[in-house]
């Protein structure tokens, strides 16, 4: 498969990220172990997570995500054959320097890892300076804790006046970008993030890549909603455009050979300057079927197709 460069952060992917945000929640540990074997065992490169991945859930604290990984890097020697991204911001401090460097020292010991590969501010933090939080970043970078960095959930001003910031200081630049993307939630990007994204040379990785699952045609109407936990957040799309855009997709499924979710992940990974979209598995079967959407190529008439349907305009 295909290596993407990420960016200027030295680091390639695949065009397919594994969400980690499931392990420790709606995976367990045997579930959570089959899907990361499986992942490595297909050559899978990058694993996203993050410091807060779950604290929305009663009785966690957050850390859960990355304990697990933790725990399976440890019992499967897979360090070298993965990269590891994880994220700081979500929880209290924000990315005030001392919370930033307490924070990766809990990252480091729960995966169990000397160095993270691409450290994600998970949200833009506009009470503490720029400077002040690129350059503690810059203090992890210098020691060796973390590879590259990158910023999540940046309007295209902030993540413009960060990295003009950076480069006025001396200070290390975000080479990496995750913004919300799918075919029903488009705005966060396309525009002038993504414009800035392309002119400035960074690496994309997209997140709620399949909208909340509704994408995989899994919520068509509102009696299917309880057939996961998710299904609350999929009730918007049953409104609006979304079942025009899983019309459009089951038509292109059905030229293609593919499933649904192979359609929306190929999507994303198919729009400009994008590098890979995340989606997360809480089985072996339902990453097979998501990995292989890395082989689905997309036709200039169906992504048009696409385009219009997400738009509104079909």
């Amino acid at each position: 498969m295909t290596q993407r460069p990420l960016g200027q952060s030295g680091l390639s992917v695949r065009p397919f990220v594994l969400g980690g945000n499931v392990f420790g929640m709606t995976a367990d540990r045997a579930a959570s172990f089959a899907i990361l074997d499986r992942f490595v065992e297909r050559g899978g490169g990058m694993i996203d997570t993050a410091d807060v991945y779950s604290a929305w859930v009663p009785g966690h604290k957050g850390g859960e995500s990355e304990s697990m990984m933790g725990a399976w890097l440890k019992e499967s020697g897979a360090r070298d054959h993965v990269l590891i991204a994880t994220k700081v911001g979500m929880m209290p401090g924000g990315l005030k320097p001392d919370r930033i460097r307490e924070a990766v020292k809990g990252s480091l010991d729960r995966l169990g890892v000397d160095t993270i590969d691409l450290y994600f501010a998970h949200k833009d933090d506009p009470d503490v300076p720029l400077d002040e939080v690129l350059g503690a970043f810059g203090e992890l970078v210098d020691a060796g804790t973390v590879r590259a960095i990158g910023a999540s959930n940046y309007s295209a001003e902030r993540l413009a006046e960060a990295l003009r910031v950076a480069d006025a200081a001396g200070l290390p630049r975000f080479t990496a970008m995750q913004p919300e993307l799918n075919l029903l939630d488009r705005d966060q990007y396309e525009g002038a993030l993504q414009q800035l994204c392309i002119a400035e040379g960074l690496g994309v990785v997209t997140y709620f890549s399949l909208a909340s699952g509704y994408l995989s045609g899994k919520y068509r109407s509102a009696d299917d909603l309880g057939k996961s936990p998710r299904g609350a957040r999929a009730k918007a799309y049953l409104e609006g455009k979304g079942p025009a855009v899983l019309a459009a997709m089951d038509t292109i499924a059905a030229e293609a050979g593919a499933t649904l979710s192979q359609i929306a992940l190929a999507w994303v990974a198919a729009q400009p300057g994008v590098t890979a979209p995340i989606a997360s598995a809480t089985s072996v079967a339902q990453l097979d079927e998501i990995m292989d959407s890395e082989t689905v190529a997309l036709t200039d008439a169906q992504l048009a197709a696409l385009n219009e349907a997400g738009r509104g305009t079909a």
